[in-house]
Parts: structure tokens; C-alpha cells; sequence
């Protein structure tokens, strides 16, 4: 086995644990919201939590089967040019979704924890 073909192997690799990931981790989700229902909870806030976070895990791991594949495989400029569309996309999906579980900006999350936790911005 020559160095692409492993390189496809691992970016069919990282394709599949991604799709799992989405799979497993939606029916986990989904899960979880019946055990909310069956408790007289609602359920949407549970699903949704968990789908958000489920979404951001696959998302990653399927970037990583695309640097791999334009890095390793097929590192012409347009290939290039596609993984950057990608990312900026993925990035910006994983930004939107982390902004919608947490209701803060992430880089202002340490500080609304502090808040939580009773503690002033100056120690």
C-alpha cells in the first residue's frame, strides 16, 4: 500500500467516524428528549442542546478528512481554495451554533461562568 492510498483509507476514515458520529449522537439526542417527555419535561430544549453539540463534534471531525485529503491527495490550488470555502463555512456553522447553545460569545463565556458562579471580574 503506497502513501495515497493510505490517505484514503484515512479520510474515508475520518468520513465515516464523522457520519457516525452524526448518526449515533442524533439517536442519542433524541434519546435523551424521550426520557424528558416521559419525566413531563419538555423535550425540545434537551434535543436541541445535545443536536448543537453533536453537529459542532461531526463538523470537526469532517474538517479534519478534508485537510487531510487536500494536504495529502490533491493539493492543487483549487483544491486549496475549496478547503478554505469549506472551513469558512463549517467555521461559521460551528460559530452559529455555539452561540446558540450558550447564548454568550465564546470569548465572552469565562466571564458570564464567573457571573454565574458569583464571582467579580476582579477576583
Amino acid at each position: 500500500m503506497v502513501f495515497e492510498d493510505f490517505m484514503h483509507v484515512a479520510v474515508r476514515a475520518f468520513e465515516a467516524v464523522g457520519v457516525l458520529v452524526l448518526v449515533f449522537g442524533s439517536i442519542a439526542a433524541f434519546v435523551m428528549g424521550a426520557s424528558d417527555v416521559r419525566r413531563g419535561e419538555p423535550a425540545f430544549t434537551t434535543i436541541r442542546r445535545h443536536l448543537g453539540r453533536v453537529i459542532l463534534l461531526g463538523l470537526e471531525i469532517l474538517i479534519v478528512a478534508d485537510i487531510i485529503l487536500t494536504i495529502t491527495i490533491d493539493s492543487t490550488p483549487e483544491s486549496a481554495i475549496t478547503l478554505g470555502i469549506i472551513v469558512l463555512v463549517r467555521t461559521f456553522l460551528s460559530f452559529s451554533l455555539e452561540i446558540e447553545l450558550d447564548g454568550v460569545l465564546p470569548w465572552r463565556r469565562n466571564g458570564v461562568r464567573r457571573e454565574i458562579a458569583g464571582m467579580t471580574p476582579d477576583g
